[in-house]
Formats: C-alpha cells, sequence, structure tokens
C-alpha cells in the first residue's frame, strides 16, 4: 500500500511516497483502512525536523477509517465500523506518565498518512454518527485538545466565559465546546473576514488584534471589569502576557501551544500570584477523554469546521499550506 513518509534529510520537500504493510490482525488488533486524515501544525514541526521522529516514519496522528478485520478477543469493534485514530494509544485513562506519551503516532511511532494500517484495538474509538470521514479525522488531535482543556481540565459551565484565539482547529473546536456547554466565547483574529465568520460560528463576542494590540484590556471592558474564566492559549509568549490580562481572578488559563515561537522574556510571576491563575499544560487527552468528546458532539450535533481538502499524495503541498497557517479551521487529506 502506498505511505507517505518522512524524506531524508527531513523537510516538506522531501517528503516521498513510500510503502507499507499492514498485515492480518493479532489478537486484540483491528486493520483499518484508511479514508482520510488531518494535520496539525506538529506535523510541519516533525516533517521539517524541528519535532524527533523516528527516520522515515510514516505522517500524520490524525485519521478515520473503516475496519476490515478484526483478531481474536476483539468485542468493541466489528468489520465495517467507522473509527477514529487516537493521539496517545498508551494513554486510556486518568493520569499517566509523560514516557508513556512518547510513541504518540506520526513522530514517535508511525502515522496514518496511508492506504491502510494494523494496530492495537485501544489505538481506536468509533467515528460519530452522522459526519463524514474527513470530520471525523479532525477529531483525533484539535478535538481532544480543545476537549480536554475546557471540559475535563476547565469543567465549563453554563454562563462562564471563553475566551479563543485566531480561527485554528483547537480554538474552532473549543468555540463550539463552549457555546454547547452555555458558555459566552470572545474570540480574537486579525482578519475582519474570520471575526466575521466566527460570529457565525456562535461567537458571541469578537477582537480585531491588528487593531488593538492590548486586547487584554478589551476583554476586561467587555466583561465589565471582570474577565474570562477559562482562556485557551494557542499563541505561546507572544500572546499569553494579553490572557493574564484578560482573565478573570481565579481563571483557568489551558496552555495548548506556542504558534508564535517559544522564546519568552520574562514571565510575569506577579500577575500570575495576585489573580490567583491556574496554569495548565495540555498534551492532547486520553482515549477516555475521546469516548466522552465524540458523545458530546452527538449530543449537540457539532460539525466540525474543514477548510481545505488535498489527495494523499499532495501531502506536502497540504503541510505548506498548514504551515502558512491562513485557513479557517482544519487541513485535510483524503485517502
Amino acid at each position: 500500500m502506498r505511505a507517505m513518509r518522512i524524506g531524508s534529510p527531513a523537510g516538506l520537500e522531501t517528503i516521498r511516497v513510500g510503502t507499507a504493510e499492514a498485515p492480518a490482525p493479532k489478537p486484540g488488533e483491528i486493520r483499518v483502512a484508511i479514508r482520510a486524515n488531518a494535520l496539525n501544525f506538529r506535523d510541519v514541526l516533525v516533517a521539517r525536523g524541528i519535532l524527533p521522529a523516528v527516520p522515515g516514519c510514516i505522517l500524520l496522528s490524525d485519521a478515520c477509517g473503516e475496519v476490515t478485520d478484526v483478531g481474536a478477543g476483539v468485542r468493541e469493534f466489528a468489520v465495517g465500523d467507522t473509527v477514529v485514530s487516537t493521539f496517545h494509544p498508551a494513554w486510556l485513562d486518568g493520569h499517566t506518565e509523560r514516557h508513556e506519551l512518547a510513541a504518540a503516532p506520526g513522530g514517535g511511532a508511525d502515522g496514518y498518512a496511508c492506504e491502510a494500517v494494523t494496530r492495537a484495538a485501544t489505538s481506536f474509538t468509533r467515528a460519530p454518527r452522522a459526519l463524514s470521514p474527513v470530520q471525523c479525522a479532525t477529531l483525533t488531535c484539535a478535538g481532544v485538545t480543545a476537549w480536554r482543556a475546557l471540559v475535563t481540565d476547565g469543567r465549563v459551565k453554563p454562563g462562564a466565559r471563553v475566551l479563543i484565539e485566531g480561527t485554528g482547529g483547537v480554538s474552532l473546536f473549543a468555540l463550539q465546546f463552549a457555546k454547547a456547554a452555555g458558555a459566552t466565547v470572545i474570540a480574537t483574529s486579525t482578519s475582519a473576514d474570520k471575526l466575521a465568520r466566527l460570529r457565525e460560528l456562535g461567537a458571541d463576542l469578537v477582537i480585531d488584534r491588528s487593531a488593538m494590540p492590548q486586547w487584554g484590556a478589551q476583554v476586561l471592558e467587555l466583561t465589565d471589569g471582570v474577565g474570562v474564566d477559562h482562556v485557551i492559549e494557542v499563541g505561546g509568549p507572544h500572546t499569553i502576557g494579553q490572557g493574564f490580562v484578560a482573565a478573570r481572578t481565579g481563571a483557568h488559563i489551558a496552555i495548548v501551544g506556542a504558534l508564535g515561537g517559544f522564546d519568552i522574556d520574562t514571565m510575569p510571576f506577579a500577575v500570575v500570584q495576585a489573580k490567583r491563575l491556574r496554569l495548565q499544560g495540555v498534551t492532547v487527552g486520553s482515549r477516555r477523554d475521546q469516548i466522552e468528546m465524540i458523545r458530546g458532539i452527538e449530543a449537540s450535533g457539532i460539525i466540525p469546521v474543514v477548510d481545505r481538502v488535498f489527495p494523499l499524495e499532495q501531502l506536502g503541498e497540504a503541510l505548506r499550506y498548514q504551515q502558512d497557517g491562513g485557513g479557517f479551521g482544519k487541513v485535510c487529506v483524503e485517502v
């Protein structure tokens, strides 16, 4: 079968079409025909050699597919079921140690940019009903990260105020989950067109960051000086300071990523202490988080936002598009 592998040396221009096998499943395993993938910024960093990866590994962590064979002892799935991959196959539930997360697909182990795989049944969950394979593929990383940040860790409640940054996959899922929970959402972007689309998706208030660099103060103004209960922080050191300003006393700040880079000169410890802020790092989530998220998606009728779909053999081009960051929602691949 075809499989898209990291080149040597690593680089978007050296990604190549290779081959791989999907043998008959052993006890506890299933074989899955991959129908679609979704991309994350992490995939760009892996393909460029910035994040470590197994040499020549198959790219991408996110996939949706159809079960084509089931090994002995598997009761959760049957042939014909539609399934979604999990980002941390060894993290089933509860607490996990860092070393148990090292073999995430598409970097620490072979991923899903291929036509079929044979993996442990626990490497998948069932897919939401009524969503397409492309839509389901978006859930593995971005969806679970947003769910973990807001629901598992944040325990978002009706009436809470949630701040999201930008229009990437995690931010848009966080917006949808927050609205489903009855929260008020304040969204930021540097594009007037994207701000309009955020409103269409359900954002209650929007802020143009390009027109107001000190946008944290505007969040306070919009909340009568109180601030927000949750900040979904995806920008990193270059935006987190404004998130601290925007935060309510005792607020929960989910540190998801650093799209603006990792360099930072100072950490405003005085603000963190004075506001009693709760900073929580998020590294996707567990299989249990994914199962519960899928139930939530089905109950609320949430539809993932897909920006653009590429064919499998154009994965390099898809990753360049992801790297440019100009889209609205998830970049996907159809197999």
